[in-house]
């Protein structure tokens, strides 16, 4: 935190335990062009600006949240403020925008694009909503108590810098403190949360008894609810399901999609054990939204997969967060789970905020005519582990 604040480069790894990607992170407040010109030599693509979603409205730029994959693309172009233009091209160029950026006087007239900075928009909750680079950025730039906003740039080619040892030995070689977006999270979750609990009653339905306690979240409006059975105070692993809401699915018994009948299997795998979690998060759509998932309907009716609809429409595969719900389990008390997903991104999503998923339980729902090109494109495009399923119908 000392040298963020005092303006020095650090390391940001993903994650101690696994292949990592890392980030050179300066605060945007003390960047220089010596800084810019690092990133430049040891970085690949272009010097990101992290700033929040209040600033960049604030100058007319329009973001995403992230850059790196399709999945939560930024869709970013880049920017340039008139005062770079009297700068030498290059670095100081780079530092004359960011600084402009930064400066409460510039006016969405003073940014023209396209540019050579491409900003990020970082998500309200930070890195406990979501555990990336460019959250973090901000995230370090708060906690250090200078402006909200960091510049960026991920470490070496493609694929050649992405074990932690690797990253380790560049930061000794030149000198630069390394953390992981796990150490930062620990942090303000020892310090901070972004859950709170609303209300909580008894649940009675056809798979048995309920305490069911509805959450908000600081960072966004949605509404979320927890259904608990059983006594979670032991030390065995919970079962716990945390489900995106799908109201054509859940409500209506749509059969273009499995999520009906991955939710009734879940609840009925927690009433046969007598204990577990269903987390019912409010992400229509895998998080697009209600009426932009019956667009990407229209679009499938017309012969693209899902994940086609979704690019089609100008989102990713699958823009879900995780750091809500995981807070939300946390909040239960839950420490170690069997996680029920056939999605390997949720695993990995959740244990990034401290909580150790000791099995992930598979939940095949029967192929039909009607979603089977939904479950093979889950499983050949999105990673999900569908068993035999896909070989199956009903």
């Amino acid at each position: 935190m000392e040298d963020f604040r005092n303006g020095k480069l650090i390391v940001v790894v993903d994650d101690e335990e696994r292949e990592n990607e890392g980030d050179l992170i300066v605060a945007a407040q003390h960047v220089t062009p010596a800084h810019v010109a690092f990133m430049i030599q040891y970085g690949r693509g272009p010097v990101h600006l992290s700033l929040e979603a209040s600033r960049l409205d604030e100058l007319g730029v329009v973001t995403g949240q992230n850059r790196r994959a399709l999945h939560t693309a930024a869709g970013t172009v880049a920017i340039q403020a008139r005062t770079a233009l009297a700068a030498a091209t290059g670095p100081e160029a780079q530092v004359a925008t960011i600084q402009a950026a930064l400066n409460p006087s510039t006016t969405p007239g003073d940014i023209l694009s396209p540019g050579d900075v491409l900003p990020l928009r970082a998500r309200p909750g930070g890195v406990l909503d979501r555990a990336g680079h460019t959250e973090v950025a901000v995230d370090l730039a708060k906690l250090a108590g200078v402006y909200p906003g960091g510049v960026l740039s991920t470490l070496g080619a493609a694929g050649s810098m992405n074990r932690l040892a690797q990253l380790e030995a560049f930061a000794v070689e030149h000198g630069l403190t390394i953390i992981s977006i796990a150490q930062v999270i620990a942090h303000r979750q020892r310090t901070e949360t972004l859950v709170e609990r609303v209300a909580e009653t008894k649940l009675p339905s056809r798979y048995g008894e309920f305490r069911m306690i509805a959450f908000k979240s600081v960072s966004d409006p949605d509404e979320h609810v927890a259904l608990v059975m059983g006594d979670l105070s032991s030390d065995e692993p919970v079962l716990v399901r945390v489900h995106s809401e799908c109201l054509t699915g859940d409500a209506f018994g749509s059969l273009r999609c499995d999520c009906g009948e991955q939710m009734d299997l879940s609840l009925r795998r927690i009433a046969a054990e007598g204990r577990g979690v269903f987390l019912y998060m409010r992400q229509e759509g895998r998080g697009i939204g209600l009426h932009n998932k019956i667009k990407a309907y229209a679009l499938q009716d017309q012969g693209l997969d899902t994940v086609e609809a979704n690019r089609a429409l100008g989102f990713s595969a699958d823009p879900r967060q995780y750091g809500v719900g995981a807070q939300i389990l946390v909040d239960l008390g839950l420490h170690r789970i069997r996680l029920l997903t056939n999605n390997p991104k949720k695993r990995v999503g959740i244990e990034s905020y401290g909580l150790e998923v000791v099995a992930q339980v598979p939940i095949i729902a029967p192929v039909t005519e009607h979603n089977r090109l939904y479950i093979e494109t889950k499983r050949d495009k999105m990673g999900h582990d569908m068993g035999d399923a896909s070989a199956q119908s009903s």
